[in-house]
């Protein structure tokens, strides 16, 4: 039997995202965000939501670009750090050992030590309640080779970093079965 939590902010798991933006004066900053997402695969979207009193929040409207940067799970404290205190008073990138990277495609910096980056465009911006919805259009991703694979990414070599609804960052397991194959043994057969 279920038992009821309440209406509550819950995914399982939800992503630990790097989001870079450069502030008003030129600045590199980033802020961790659980709450983002693929929203559409033509064109390649990604969503993250912000709080306007947030430092990136402004310096995405400002750039019209942003970048998502999936730490390893060797970045925990790193990635935690960036969630916790403030652009505005602190330059998150020096203070937790990070290499701020300038993108060659947008006016936004990536996180150098995460194995892999997604180049956004600022797609579309929606006013929720407590939180905005940034949708940047992803106009590249890159990888480090160690993790590239076949054209996609190699989960175990990038290691990502997850947030739990428990409020703890953690690993993902093993490879459990194949996407787009491992239910076709379900298939009525002809």
């Amino acid at each position: 039997m279920k038992v009821s939590l309440g209406a509550r902010t819950l995914a399982l798991p939800m992503p630990a995202f790097l989001v870079g933006t450069y502030d008003a004066n030129g600045r590199p900053n980033v802020m961790t965000a659980a709450w983002g997402g693929i929203v559409c695969s033509e064109p390649p979207l990604v969503a993250v939501s912000v709080r306007p009193p947030r430092w990136t929040h402004a310096g995405v409207l400002k750039n019209k670009a942003f970048t998502v940067s999936f730490p390893p799970a060797r970045l925990a404290v790193e990635t935690d750090f960036a969630g916790i205190v403030s652009g505005k008073d602190h330059d998150k990138f020096k203070e937790a050992g990070l290499t701020a990277v300038k993108s060659d495609l947008v006016e936004a910096p990536y996180v150098g030590e995460c194995p892999v980056v997604a180049e956004c465009r600022l797609h579309a911006s929606h006013e929720l309640g407590t939180h905005t919805l940034f949708i940047g259009e992803i106009v590249d991703v890159k990888a480090d080779r160690e993790v590239a694979a076949d054209g996609g990414i190699d989960m175990r070599k990038a290691d990502p970093l997850v947030f739990g609804a428990d409020g703890n960052y953690h690993k993902l397991g093993p490879r459990v079965a194949r996407a787009f194959s491992a239910g076709k043994d379900l298939k009525p057969k002809s």
